[in-house]
């Protein structure tokens, strides 16, 4: 098995049985990471991930896929997240679940936290940020069991394409966020979050 083998899938996290880190690359390290906020496509183009400011005062960030090449399963039904290890989560919809778990600013200029692999169903420890030279990428060097390392690349995008959401978050034509990251009404940005992201 070679490490682009590893790193392919939808979302670009098919990491089965193995404890992934990952970390942005690219450049000097900075005071704060540079705003990732947009639509990124993935690595082998099989998802688009939007990600937006979350959290009480905003410093957080949240991502959700709002666009999957194959949004079906064999039987030409929607994917549900039949992997998840909370059973009342198995029959949510795959486009739109939110998968970027309230990430947070590091001292290094990059954003750290987890995210989850609806292929399934586990939830990684991540660090990611966008590439000075180049703000239309999101480099990030992915890890499976240190040995195996492989560097993704993400690319900012602005056209829509068929079946791409693009209502606000848990509005109408938009994607969904869990609970403890919930738009709110009178918070910044609408978002908050009243204790630590859920583990899944």
């Amino acid at each position: 098995m070679n490490a682009s083998s590893t790193f392919s899938g939808s979302l670009g996290m098919c990491l089965v049985g193995a404890l992934l880190t990952v970390t942005a690359i690219g450049g000097v390290a900075q005071a704060a990471p540079i705003d990732p906020t947009g639509t990124w496509q993935i690595h082998d183009d099989t998802a688009r991930i939007r990600i937006e400011k979350c959290g009480s005062e905003g410093q957080n960030i949240c991502g959700y896929p709002v666009w999957l090449k194959t949004g079906v399963n064999a039987n030409g039904l929607p994917r549900l997240d039949g992997n998840n290890p909370d059973p009342t989560k198995r029959s949510r919809l795959v486009l739109g679940h939110q998968n970027i778990l309230g990430m947070k600013p590091n001292a290094e200029g990059k954003y750290e936290g987890r995210i989850y692999n609806v292929e399934n169903g586990r939830t990684y420890d991540i660090t990611a940020a966008v590439v000075p030279a180049h703000p239309s990428q999101l480099v990030i060097h992915a890890c499976v069991m240190v040995v195996m390392c492989e560097n993704l690349i993400w690319k900012r995008v602005a056209d829509i394409l068929p079946g791409q959401l693009t209502g606000p978050t848990d509005g109408p034509d938009g994607p969904r966020a869990d609970p403890e990251w919930a738009p709110v009404a009178g918070t910044p940005l609408g978002r908050r979050t009243t204790g630590t992201p859920s583990r899944r």
